[in-house]
């Protein structure tokens, strides 16, 4: 049998100033109802068509920490965290800057801010500065991750 072998990047392969962008993806009823069951957040915004349309977003909008969660799923899919991640360690300054409604296509882009390395982990912390838009290209989310990196000396 062969060995698995990470397909993410290693510690070293980060630069101050590279950029990645994810595919997108279309938030769902079905996303938004089985957040509400797995979380237990049946705010009335989420989940209650004729009370959101009486709020200033006039419909019903997804969870913010649904689409956070959406968001690491989007930068999973990139294949750049695959098995050279030790740990996720902050989310900073996230901010919501608009809401996202059911329908809309979300999709992120990251720039490595700052690096440092941390060799008595294997590795160093990549820090990262994550802006989440929709398909009309307005932000809907953004701030900071801190991810700690394998370093490929110690993979």
């Amino acid at each position: 049998m062969e060995a698995y072998r990470p397909r993410g990047m290693y510690f070293e392969d980060f630069e101050v100033g590279l950029r990645i962008v994810t595919a997108g993806r279309t938030v769902t009823e079905a996303d938004v109802v089985n957040f509400a069951a797995l979380s237990g957040d049946y705010n009335m915004l989420h989940t209650n068509e004729e009370y959101a349309k009486s709020t200033p977003f006039g419909a019903r909008i997804a969870h913010g920490l649904l689409v956070t969660s959406m968001v690491t799923g989007l930068v999973d899919r990139t294949g750049v965290l695959e098995g050279t991640t030790i740990a996720f360690r902050e989310i900073n300054e996230w901010k919501f800057v608009r809401p996202v409604f059911l329908g809309d296509t979300i999709y992120a882009i990251l720039e490595v801010e700052q690096k440092r390395p941390l060799r008595r982990l294997g590795g160093g912390a990549v820090t990262i500065v994550v802006e989440v838009r929709n398909q009309r290209e307005e932000t809907v989310m953004k701030g900071r991750w801190t991810v700690l990196m394998l370093s490929r000396e110690a993979a």
